[in-house]
C-alpha cells in the first residue's frame, strides 16, 4: 500500500470517515444506496450549492459542501459522472483520481460505490482504487520538513460496496498494478547518486520475494558474452554497468514466453558529445524503460498472471572521462555487426542493440517490446501526448493502440522503411549510430530493427511519456510510470491463459 494512502473497502454501514464521497450525473440524483446518510434536507442544500456553483455534475467534476449539523460527517463531496448515455466511455481510474483530488492529506473519507442508476461492476470499483492509489502518490522522501503537520500523514478512504467480498478478487489485481507503477515512479525519480546501475539491479532483484526469478550478469560476464555496444557506453563511469534479468513463469513451461526490455541509462551526461548544462538533471529519468519493465513484472507476478514473461534491463551510466568512447570508434555489437560511433549522446540504441539481440536468442519469445526515452526528436513529432511505436508487427500495433485507448497510456505508430534504414549505413562499419536531426527517432528505430531479425518486435520510444509528465487527474509526479498499465493490459487481453 502506499504510504500516502490507506484504502479498504467495506459494506454499507456507519459512516465513520470526517468526508462522505458520493457520485452524481447529470441529473443530479443521490444514488440510492447513500439515502442512509444523506435526508432530505441534506440533499436540499446539495441542489442549492450545485445551483449556485453551476456544477452540472459532468465526468472528474466536485462540488464540496459542508455538511448540516448532526449529519455525522463533515463535509459532502458530489464527484460527477456525466450523464448515463456517456457511461461507456467514463474513465473509472481516472474518475478515482478526481476522488483523491478533492481530498486531503490527513483527511478520513467514506466513498459510496454506487453510479445514481445503479450498482458498479467489480471492475469499475477496482478501477477506482486504483485511480486513488496513483492519485495519493508522492515522491518526497528526501524533504526533511513538511508544510503542515497533516501533510505527514496519510489519506485515510474507506469504499463502501453493497458486496465488497464479490470485488475482492479485483480489488487484489488493483493493488497489484498499483505497486508496479509506483515501483516505477519510485525509479525515474530517485536521484542518480543513490540509483546506479549496480542499484538498480539489487532493486530489481527484490522482486524474487514475489517468485521472479532473478539473474544479473556484471560486467565481466557481459565481456565473456560479447555485449561491446552496452559495456561502450558504460565504460567512461567509475560505475560497473550490469543486465538485469527477470522471469515470472506463471504459464506451463512449454508455453512460449513474452519479453520486454528497458533502456536503463541511470545517468546520461551524453558522454563526450556532452549535453547542454541546462536541464541535464533531468537526465536521471533516462532509465524509465527499464523502471516500466522492473514496475511491469512486479504487477504480473503480484497479480500472479498466467503468462510466462522475460523481463531484461540494460543499466549503464554514461559519463565523460579519460577512458570514455569517442565520435569515431568502432564497437562490435553482439549480433557481430560494427557500429560507428558518431554521437556518444545517441547511446540507448547501444545498450537495447545488445540486450534485444540477446533476448532473442536465448529466450526465443513470442514477441519482444522495447522501452526508452531514446530520442528528443519523438517529442518534437508527439509532444508529451503519446509514445512512439515502431514494429514490424500489423497485429502487435493493433493491440497496444487498443491497450492505449484502454488505459489513457496512448501510442502512435511511425513509419520504418528501406529509405531510412539507409540513412545510418556508415562508410567505415556496418552502420553508425546517429544519422543526424532528420527523421531522428526513425533512424534509431530502424537502428534497433537490425539487431532483431524476424522476432515480432515493438519499440516505444518514451522520451516524451516517461519522464516529466504532465500532471493529470492520477498523476502529480515528475516520473510518472508509464507503460506499466500499458503493458499489464496487453498481456492480460492476450497472452495469458
Amino acid at each position: 500500500m502506499s504510504q500516502r494512502l490507506k484504502l479498504e473497502s467495506k459494506a454499507l454501514g456507519e459512516i465513520t470517515g470526517q468526508d462522505l464521497v458520493i457520485l452524481l450525473s447529470d441529473t443530479l440524483a443521490v444514488p440510492a444506496e447513500a439515502d442512509e446518510w444523506i435526508d432530505a434536507e441534506t440533499k436540499a442544500l446539495l441542489a442549492r450549492a450545485a445551483k449556485a456553483e453551476r456544477f452540472e455534475g459532468k465526468a472528474y467534476g466536485a462540488l464540496n459542501l459542508l455538511a448540516p449539523e448532526g449529519a455525522g460527517f463533515e463535509r459532502l463531496i458530489a464527484v460527477g459522472v456525466g450523464p448515463e448515455a456517456d457511461r461507456d466511455t467514463l474513465d473509472f481510474v481516472k474518475l478515482g483520481g478526481a476522488i483523491a483530488g478533492r481530498l486531503g492529506r490527513g483527511r478520513s473519507a467514506d466513498v459510496v460505490l454506487a453510479l445514481p442508476e445503479g450498482e458498479i461492476s467489480s471492475r469499475q470499483a477496482a478501477d477506482i482504487a486504483l485511480g486513488l492509489r496513483l492519485r495519493a502518490y508522492a515522491f518526497d522522501r528526501y524533504k526533511t520538513k513538511t508544510r503542515k503537520p497533516e501533510d505527514a500523514e496519510p489519506l485515510a478512504v474507506t469504499l463502501r460496496l453493497p458486496d465488497p467480498a464479490a470485488a475482492k478478487k479485483a480489488m487484489k489485481v488493483a493493488e497489484a498494478l498499483a505497486g508496479g507503477v509506483e515501483i516505477a515512479r519510485d525509479l525515474v525519480n530517485e536521484p542518480p547518486n543513490v540509483l546506479y546501475p549496480e542499484e538498480f539491479a539489487d532493486r530489481a532483484s527484490k522482486l524474487a520475494k514475489l517468485g521472479v526469478e532473478i539473474e544479473i550478469l556484471d560486467e565481466k560476464q557481459l565481456k565473456k558474452i560479447g555485449m561491446r555496444a552496452l559495456l561502450g557506453v558504460g565504460q567512461g563511469s567509475r560505475r560497473e554497468s550490469r543486465v538485469a534479468i527477470m522471469r515470472w513463469n506463471g504459464a506451463k513451461e512449454s508455453v512460449q514466453p513474452v519479453a520486454f526490455v528497458g533502456k536503463g541509462v541511470t545517468f546520461d551526461t551524453g558522454g563526450i558529445s556532452l549535453k547542454p548544462g541546462a536541464g541535464m538533471e533531468d537526465m536521471k529519468g533516462d532509465m524509465a524503460g527499464a523502471a516500466c519493465v522492473v514496475g511491469l513484472m512486479h504487477a504480473l507476478a503480484a497479480r500472479k498472471a498466467k503468462v510466462n514473461a522475460i523481463g531484461v534491463i540494460g543499466l549503464v551510466e554514461n559519463m565523460p572521462d579519460g577512458n570514455a568512447q569517442r565520435p569515431g570508434d568502432i564497437v562490435t555489437s553482439l549480433s557481430g555487426q560494427t557500429i560507428e560511433i558518431i554521437n556518444t549522446d545517441a547511446e540507448g540504441r547501444l545498450v537495447l542493440a545488445d540486450v534485444l539481440w540477446y533476448t532473442q536468442e536465448r529466450f526465443k519469445p513470442r514477441f519482444m517490446i522495447n522501452l526508452a526515452t531514446l530520442t528528443g526528436a519523438i517529442m518534437v513529432a508527439l509532444a508529451q501526448e503519446h509514445a512512439g511505436l515502431f514494429t514490424n508487427s500489423d497485429e502487435l500495433a493493433e493491440r497496444l493502440s487498443a491497450a492505449g485507448k484502454a488505459t489513457g497510456e496512448t501510442v502512435w505508430r511511425m513509419p520504418l522503411g528501406k529509405a531510412y534504414d539507409k540513412m545510418i549505413d556508415s562508410k567505415f562499419a556496418d552502420m553508425k549510430n546517429s544519422a543526424g536531426r532528420h527523421g531522428g527517432s526513425i533512424t534509431a528505430a530502424q537502428f534497433l530493427q537490425r539487431h532483431v531479425n524476424d522476432t515480432p518486435w515493438a519499440h516505444l520510444d518514451i522520451a516524451g511519456t516517461g519522464m516529466g509528465a504532465k500532471d493529470s487527474e492520477i498523476n502529480r509526479s515528475w516520473g510518472p510510470g508509464w507503460g506499466v498499465r500499458l503493458l499489464d493490459r496487453l498481456v492480460a487481453e492476450h497472452y495469458e491463459g
